[in-house]
């Protein structure tokens, strides 16, 4: 059996979307063979390669991104996953430019609005900052925030980002407080760049170290604002941040009514049909 698949990135953390509207492709396999299947496809030596799957299904009225990690397990939300989503939506001509677009996914219903340069701006919903936690890689150890967008990040201020220096290659993950993370974490290593302008990289739970992190970026935004006292009131709302990762840039706002808008670019590379 052979079914069609799509290959796109959102600053190159890049996905493989599997349109099945109607459940009818991939929605009879058992738990143990949907993580396979991802796992397959994920592979970038043996399937099409990417840091997660993008399942495109219908839950009642609305599109719902079934989205899955490299690794096979579930997350339930992916920031830069959600605008690659809205991007094929949009090519397909499954929804209107012109017309908010609502989604939903397992942390709830995200609205989507695209504008004539290309990017895509989602609401990501209001951030939750759940005090302060640790994160350690060889024998360099940070002070991090706990953000939760939805899922949970470590975010830290680092040093340097050279993977010569402390920070290394992120091969392997970072360690966290279990405690705090009994699910793993996302991990951000950050540095600032000037004002509301900072760089970061990510090491992904169940998919490591990749090119960009959506909602990373978020968390990385919300806490370098709290950290900053920017904003009119000094709590870092009402503040915008420009954050750099590896594979591009996003631009984070935190309104003053306390909801983030992450605003990047997506792009539909590759589309064709597989049998893994």
């Amino acid at each position: 059996m052979t079914y069609p698949f799509l290959k796109g990135h959102g600053t190159e953390n890049d996905f493989v979307l599997l349109p099945d509207h109607d459940g009818s492709v991939h929605g009879s396999l058992s738990a143990e063979e949907w993580s396979a299947r991802v796992r397959a496809l994920c592979d970038r030596r043996a399937g099409i390669g990417g840091d997660g799957v993008l399942r495109v299904v219908r839950d009642g009225a609305l599109w719902f991104m079934d989205y899955w990690n490299a690794d096979g397990s579930v997350s339930e939300m992916c920031g830069n996953g959600i605008r690659v989503f809205a991007r094929h939506l949009l090519e397909e001509g499954l929804v209107a430019a012109d017309q908010p677009l609502p989604v939903q996914t397992r942390d709830g219903v995200k609205t989507i609005t695209f504008d004539a340069s290309g990017q895509i701006t989602v609401d990501m919903g209001e951030p939750r900052l759940l005090g302060e936690t640790s994160v350690s890689i060889g024998a360099s150890s940070w002070a991090a925030t706990h953000v939760d967008m939805g899922n949970p990040h470590a975010v830290a201020f680092v040093e340097s980002l050279d993977p010569a220096g402390p920070v290394g290659t992120l091969a392997t993950s970072p360690v966290f407080d279990e405690t705090v993370y009994p699910h793993g974490v996302n991990v951000e290593l950050v540095v600032p760049v000037g004002p509301g302008h900072v760089a970061m990289r990510v090491h992904e739970r169940g998919s490591g170290e990749t090119r960009s992190c959506g909602t990373g970026a978020c968390a990385v935004a919300v806490a370098a604002a709290v950290r900053d006292g920017a904003g009119a009131a000094g709590d870092g709302r009402g503040s915008t941040y420009t954050v750099d990762l590896p594979g591009g840039t996003l631009v984070i706002e935190w309104t003053e009514a306390g909801r983030v808008l992450m605003a990047g670019p997506a792009v539909i590379v590759a589309r064709g049909e597989t049998a893994l």
